[in-house]
């Protein structure tokens, strides 16, 4: 045995398509593109982007518009009254109070509290929005919920 007479086992490898080489490459001189049509054609006519329907009108337009998006809406940054139950030492908590325990990630965008939990250890809490199970269930451990702007 030599190496010039090692070969790769039968059928294990298959000969490569020779695209672009006329109808001598046995596609039918296509290139395995098809007869005519934008698909078949090479340079800026041939990408035709996922979404096109060929003309078709889009899925995107044919669908009803539905509801609307207010422009001033406010989204709050949620606070839960578990994880307050779980602060000790602190008697009043406000958003730099939350921040610094990583409960919120910043003090600029508004904190709403909610929850039922049952609170044992009385808190003022300061936050621009509270539940009504928040609010009674901190006002029940003998605490405040002071609504800020």
């Amino acid at each position: 045995m030599k190496l010039n007479d090692i070969r790769p086992a039968k059928g294990s490898v298959k000969n490569a398509k020779r695209r672009g080489c006329g109808t001598g490459s046995g596609h039918g001189g296509t290139s395995t593109r098809g007869h005519k049509g934008q698909k078949s054609r090479a340079g800026s006519g041939a990408k035709v982007p996922a979404w096109f329907e060929g003309g078709q009108m889009p899925l995107q337009r044919r669908l009803p518009k539905r509801g609307f998006t207010p422009l001033n809406k406010v989204i709050y940054q949620v606070v839960d009254v578990t994880s307050l139950a779980k602060i000790t030492g602190a008697k009043e908590i406000d958003p730099a109070y939350l921040v610094k325990k990583g409960l919120i990630k910043s003090i600029n965008k508004p904190v709403k509290i909610l929850g039922k939990t049952e609170l044992k250890n009385a808190l003022t809490v300061k936050a621009s929005a509270f539940s009504e199970g928040a609010r009674k269930s901190i006002e029940s451990a003998g605490g405040k919920a002071e609504v800020t702007a």
